[in-house]
């Protein structure tokens, strides 16, 4: 990443005024009264900067200042040298106008990426002359200098744009350059940013990773520092995931569906292999810029594990029945809640290891009312989840997806029952240089954080990898089945076909995927485990997996005991039950066994 400035001059009396009045607003509202340097400002930098020992270099420059900063001094921030910022601003001001020093700075600045000056600016983000910018486009642009990465409307957070956009028009009417009217109009103009894409692979990973460094490093940094960057991206398996994604979404569209994403990750260390954020990142059209990966929606069933991570660490075991039946549960200030089944049916008394894999919703309520709603809570963000703060939001609908999450969190927390119970956040750099070679950064492994028992973690595996306990929701014959391999995967559907997911990994790859449309509206029809995300995840993995020379299955961890219990009972199995062998952390096993006469009586009933 480098500074490579492409910039073409304008006059300031070409521009739109309300450009200029845009600028001045946002950057410095004194600048047409002051002699070079804003005392107000000086007092504030130094109190951020020294005083309140802050983090985060303040600079408190006016316009004379940041044109004096980018032509004639060096970025680093010191006294020494803001002393002479304050020294030339001064001269700067005696000896041009304040529209000969505005017009140069406008030539002078960066807007983001490759544009410097106003009109580079315009061209790329709008293909259009500086002159004939709309109040709009031209608040957007004036926003932009203060953090161009994370203002940029190309960027990971393109509503952070929108926001600056508002904040400019909000000072322009402060400054009665503008009428309140006028700036609602302007801001509810929809902005058509320019379609001349540039040569870039795998571009939300890109524009991710510029994010990433911008945050961490500033944006004198990012853009004069000559960094080189090692990811932790794999360029061909990208290329992969983009085209299967980009296929299946295409074959969609009779279904209402209009986009797509996917990730794949390391869960040993947290590595990024592969992250697709939309369908197509340069339809500009559809807001293919929007990245999926790092934007909140609901997960649907896909939360459940979470659900029972907690819950066996509560008593719950993969044995335990619990009936499936109609029930209702108090809530306050409206009518109780009764949950249902995505098929619409219940299924009378199922153990949890058929109920989370086949994702039967009454069972994950009822337990969730058993064990507490801020368990669950608790559990997720020990295994990732950022999202869901106020707790006090929160149901019991939490573990059937009443809370929204990100794809890049879900990865984490499938991450974390792939590595045995400890979480690894995700991470998408290797190494970071500045132009001498000097590492300023480098990834290392740390010691994870343990989440849950290692043994947990393997019943969940166990579960989820168990085609004949999902076959009663999802069939036989399943996409999410990968001939020759031992892979656990959970799907998750919204009720109102917003969001299709599927999740899905081995100890070496967690592969993550999403179907569904930008705007949030709804998919026609969505079969999860058949269609949407479930082929996009199936033909991801298979890809990846077709590299392995033998097949791949789960190593069982030391700390678990196999014990033949009845799966109508979820006791020890006795003559004429239907048994099967169960993993149990030791001392949570059944200690007494089913009954005959109990088993005849239950398949009467049946």
């Amino acid at each position: 990443i480098y500074k490579d400035e492409n910039r073409s001059l304008v006059k300031i009396d070409e521009l739109p005024s309300y450009l200029i009045d845009a600028t001045v607003s946002i950057e410095d509202k004194d600048f047409w009264n002051h002699a070079g340097f804003s005392p107000i400002g000086i007092i504030r930098a130094i109190y951020h900067n020294w005083l309140a020992a802050n983090d985060k270099f303040q600079g408190g420059s006016t316009i004379t200042q940041q044109l004096i900063k980018n032509t004639l001094l060096t970025p680093e921030k010191t006294i020494k040298r803001k002393v002479r910022e304050l020294i030339l601003s001064v001269w700067v001001e005696r000896v041009f106008s304040k529209k000969e020093i505005l017009e140069m700075y406008l030539n002078e600045v960066s807007y983001g990426g490759t544009a410097y000056g106003i009109q580079e600016a315009s061209q790329q983000y709008f293909g259009k002359n500086a002159v004939s910018l709309s109040l709009a486009e031209a608040a957007l642009l004036a926003g932009l200098p203060a953090a161009p990465t994370a203002y940029s409307p190309f960027g990971i957070n393109q509503e952070k744009a929108k926001e600056r956009q508002a904040d400019v028009l909000r000072r322009m009417t402060e400054d009665k350059n503008i009428s309140a009217e006028t700036a609602g109009e302007a801001l509810k103009q929809e902005i058509k940013l320019s379609q001349n894409s540039t040569n870039i692979k795998a571009p939300h990973f890109v524009m991710y990773v510029r994010d990433w460094l911008a945050s961490k490093f500033g944006e004198d940094m990012l853009n004069n520092g000559g960094l080189k960057v090692t990811t932790t991206l794999d360029l061909d398996l990208q290329e992969f995931v983009q085209k299967t994604v980009t296929d299946e979404v295409s074959s969609l569209k009779k279904l209402r569906v209009a986009n797509g994403a996917a990730l794949v990750t390391d869960p040993k260390n947290g590595e990024i292999l592969s992250l697709v954020g939309s369908q197509n990142y340069f339809d500009f059209q559809h807001d293919g810029q929007v990245n999926v990966v790092f934007r909140p929606r609901q997960p649907g069933s896909s939360i459940k594990p979470i659900m029972y991570a907690a819950a066996f660490q509560k008593g719950f075991t993969p044995a335990s029945v619990i009936l499936d039946a109609p029930i209702s549960f108090p809530n306050p200030g409206s009518k109780p809640y009764s949950p249902v089944n995505y098929d619409g049916k219940f299924h009378g008394n199922v153990p949890i290891r058929t109920a989370l894999a086949s994702s039967y919703n009454i069972p994950a309520v009822k337990i969730l009312s058993t064990i507490g709603v801020n368990t669950m809570i608790d559990q997720g963000e020990a295994m990732g989840i950022k999202t869901w703060g106020d707790r006090k939001r929160f149901g019991l609908s939490l573990t059937l997806g009443g809370g929204e999450i990100t794809m890049a969190d879900m990865a984490e927390a499938y991450g974390t029952i792939a590595n045995y119970g400890n979480h690894v956040p995700l991470n998408p750099i290797l190494k970071v240089e500045n132009s001498q070679g000097k590492v300023l950064f480098q990834s290392f492994p740390g010691i994870p954080d343990r989440a849950m028992p290692a043994g947990v973690a393997f019943q969940l595996i166990d579960i989820l990898s168990d085609p004949i306990a999902r076959a009663p929701a999802f069939g036989t014959r399943s996409v999410l089945n990968i001939p020759g391999h031992q892979v656990a995967v959970k799907t998750g559907t919204t009720n109102n076909l917003r969001d299709n997911w599927t999740f899905g990994f081995t100890t070496d790859f967690v592969i993550s995927a999403w179907v569904g449309n930008n705007d949030n509206s709804p998919m026609s029809y969505i079969a999860s485990g058949i269609t949407g995300a479930s082929p996009i995840w199936a033909k991801i993995t298979q890809g990846i997996l077709s590299r392995r020379q033998t097949p791949f299955a789960f190593p069982q961890p030391q700390d678990l005991i196999t014990v033949k219990i009845c799966v109508l009972t979820g006791q020890l199995a006795c003559e004429g039950c239907p048994g099967r062998d169960e993993f149990f952390v030791p001392g949570t096993e059944p200690k007494s066994a089913c009954r005959p006469e109990t088993i005849e009586e239950i398949k009467r009933k049946q």
